[in-house]
């Protein structure tokens, strides 16, 4: 190196130094924590040899750069010195191993834009099951005091743990599996956690989605099959199970799910469901196995066609007779439920999983942005967008269950009638027991003012042998459970004119949802593969292929006649404790062990303004507490709550509660412990071998074979561990 290159290379560090500590005194005075500058410079000097090599590793990543981007060399003298990112001069000395200098070459995909990056977060939040069940809570824990709860823990909980999400992402730019590591090794653990809990939800989603194929694939029939009760073959009588129960729940239970009668019974996968489960990975793996570029324009018509499929069930279910009557349940208010425990931590329970947080996918798909960009903005957008969602949903659900309600009354009303003229007719019951023949018009309303206007033994008569038809009864009837868009609201759609046409659009709608959720699970499981094993990157295509089968081959299990009841255990019991769990370690991570200080304080420099002080204090301060207490209760509701399942007597045709056996339980347990165990066996690896809490690669870039490199601030940059 010459005399002038080295007074030139002397200069440029000096200058940086003294650029860095003046920007760290700066954000020192605003009131960002940071780095003491003076300490590492003196670092510094002790640890040439680290700075030699990162001197050479930031050189070479600078000419990789350069040489994709140019036809023609650029010397070292025009190019400008940048705030950020500035080339230095390779020194002479310093050789950079042959496999980091192919690594280098690999650069990590970005969306191409940031509206196609908010639009798979979106996306990935749009679950249907997270919508009706934002809907159910709000029908049966207070009404608007639920929504009011809600709002108050997405402010105060949701978006602060969807920024650090987001951010932990964004700056490491590694998966699930890699960005705790690098933020805190004694955490690490919490990656593998996150995997496997997403790759156990996207088993089960992806069964779910060929339920949806099915039923898309039977709605072109006229008319659809759960309308009618089946012939029997080579008769003109109807299925007697089928006649026992409702059309919609036969086909469900008998015709999809070929359900058996208990858990306990096993059986092969139903060809039925396997190959709308084959179609559906199919179509999401070729919907996700070019990349982030067509990716991004799938994920612009799936989640647009889902919203704009939403706004015309909107017009057309507040047209429906019975509407108002459902839409007027979200204008209760029940100001008691605002002071009740329960209603709090299914609150708080429903902010983590309509945001997806936890299952590792919000980092993955924010690992392709840019590190300069602002995420805080982000996530405030991702979170009133996920709000907006539902509270668009719900209106749609309310008038179709008012709609199905109404309908199912006068269905009711009209039944009774022909059964107690009947009645009467025989001697049964006394005349003063007749109803009115003509109920043309409103059913329900003459059948309940003749029945009001009887003597209360009468009453007590016509009670022992119909049923009552009560309109608010019926539409509180459904459960919370994920059988309710292929039960009451199918049911509805067949009632509705041109139930053909509605049934279809429904079912695409559920596709779209299911499909836009899937492709960041996917990402979840795919980006943390491949930032791990640096391999998989060369055969990108072969490898989405093999994971794909992996997922098709292990989802075989959830479509036997037994499988939903499977899915009912994971989804309703089981996944809510690894969620939080994880959660809780991820926020330990930044506020804690890698100190959100030095956290807030990197991101100003990348952002170039300072973070609002108030989400480190939610961060440090009240997250921690708030999560702990929502785990506490969770568990203590799970613990006196009795696990049960719906499940189908066929010698009745009528769906029935059951116990889970004693070995589910067993197995649940036992998978959550599997699950968890990667956090304390990393702690204790950490641990045993003298591994700091805080990593120290933290402050500097992070490259993998995915990763473009990016370059921090020298001083940083000399000071920490080069790759």
């Amino acid at each position: 190196m010459t005399t002038e290159a080295q007074a030139s290379e002397s200069s440029l560090a000096k200058a940086s130094s003294a650029e860095s500590s003046l920007g760290s005194q700066t954000w020192e005075d605003k009131g960002v924590g940071t780095w003491s500058l003076m300490a590492w410079v003196s670092e510094a000097q002790a640890l040439e040899a680290r700075a030699a090599r990162a001197q050479a590793w930031e050189t070479q990543a600078c000419e990789a750069q350069s040489r994709a981007s140019q036809p023609k060399p650029t010397s070292v003298s025009g190019v400008e010195a940048a705030p950020v990112l500035k080339q230095r001069l390779l020194p002479a000395k310093v050789q950079v191993p042959e496999k980091e200098k192919s690594e280098v070459l690999f650069t990590r995909p970005f969306w191409s834009s940031k509206v196609e990056y908010i639009l798979a977060q979106v996306g990935y939040s749009m679950r249907p099951g997270s919508l009706w069940h934002f809907c159910y809570l709000w029908l049966h824990s207070g009404g608007c005091s639920f929504l009011i709860i809600y709002i108050f823990l997405l402010l105060l909980l949701g978006v602060p743990l969807l920024f650090l999400e987001m951010a932990a992402g964004q700056r490491t730019r590694q998966g699930t599996i890699g960005v705790w590591k690098v933020i805190s090794p004694w955490i690490g653990g919490v990656g593998y956690t996150s995997f496997m809990v997403c790759f156990i939800t996207g088993l089960y989603l992806n069964v779910v989605s060929a339920w949806t194929l099915f039923y898309l694939g039977q709605s072109f029939q006229f008319p659809v099959p759960w309308e009618k009760c089946p012939l029997l073959k080579n008769s003109t009588g109807l299925d007697p199970e089928c006649a026992r129960t409702t059309p919609s729940l036969y086909f469900w239970y008998r015709m999809t799910l070929k359900a058996s009668d208990r858990i306990e019974d096993g059986g092969p996968p139903v060809f039925s469901l396997s190959l709308p489960l084959f179609v559906s990975l199919c179509i999401l793996g070729a919907l996700t196995i070019n990349g982030l570029k067509s990716t991004g324009k799938v994920i612009y018509v799936l989640v647009s066609l889902s919203y704009l499929i939403i706004l015309c069930f909107i017009i057309r279910s507040i047209l429906l007779d019975g509407a108002v009557f459902g839409l007027r349940y979200l204008a209760v208010i029940k100001i008691s439920d605002m002071y009740n425990v329960n209603v709090w931590y299914r609150a708080g329970n429903q902010v983590l999983f309509s945001l997806g947080l936890g299952f590792g996918s919000i980092v993955s798909i924010s690992s392709h942005m840019q590190p300069s960009n602002s995420c805080l903005s982000d996530a405030f957008v991702v979170a009133l967008a996920n709000l907006v969602s539902m509270l668009l949903f719900t209106p749609f659900i309310c008038s179709v269950l008012g709609f199905w309600a109404t309908v199912l009354t006068h269905r009711c009303s009209e039944k009774n009638t022909e059964t107690l003229l009947k009645l009467v007719t025989l001697g049964i019951l006394p005349p003063e027991a007749q109803p009115p023949q003509n109920l043309n018009g409103d059913p329900t309303s003459i059948f309940t003012s003749w029945f009001n206007s009887l003597s209360n033994p009468i009453k007590r008569k016509v009670l022992r042998h119909v049923p009552e038809c009560n309109l608010e009864k019926q539409f509180l009837k459904v459960r919370e459970s994920t059988n309710f868009a292929f039960l009451a609201f199918i049911e509805a759609m067949s009632f509705i004119p041109g139930s053909v046409f509605w049934s279809f659009l429904f079912f695409l709608m559920l596709l779209t949802m299911g499909m836009t959720t899937m492709i960041g699970i996917m990402q979840g499981i795919i980006t943390p593969l491949q930032d791990t094993f640096t391999s998989f990157q060369k055969y990108t295509k072969p490898f989405t292929v093999v994971v794909f089968l992996l997922m098709f081959l292990c989802g075989l299990f959830f479509t036997r006649p037994s499988g939903s009841y499977y899915i009912r255990l994971l989804a309703d019991y089981w996944t809510v404790l690894p969620v939080i769990i994880i959660i809780i370690f991820e926020n330990l991570a930044v506020s804690w062990a890698s100190e959100a200080r030095s956290f807030f304080a990197d991101l100003a420099n990348l952002w170039g303004h300072p973070v609002y002080p108030i989400v480190r204090w939610l961060w440090s301060c009240l997250n921690p507490i708030v999560l702990l207490v929502l785990f506490v209760t969770t568990v203590f509701h799970l613990s006196l709550k009795t696990i049960t399942y719906l499940a189908w007597d066929s010698s009745t045709s009528k769906e029935v509660v059951r116990r889970y056996p004693s070995w589910g339980l067993f197995a649940m347990i036992a998978l959550l412990l599997i699950v968890i165990l990667p956090i304390p066996t990393y702690f204790v690896y950490c641990l045993t071998h003298g591994i700091p809490v805080t990593s120290t690669r933290w402050d500097k870039p992070v490259i993998s074979s995915r990763s473009l490199p990016y370059i921090h601030i020298p001083v940083l940059y000399a000071i920490g561990d080069a790759y």
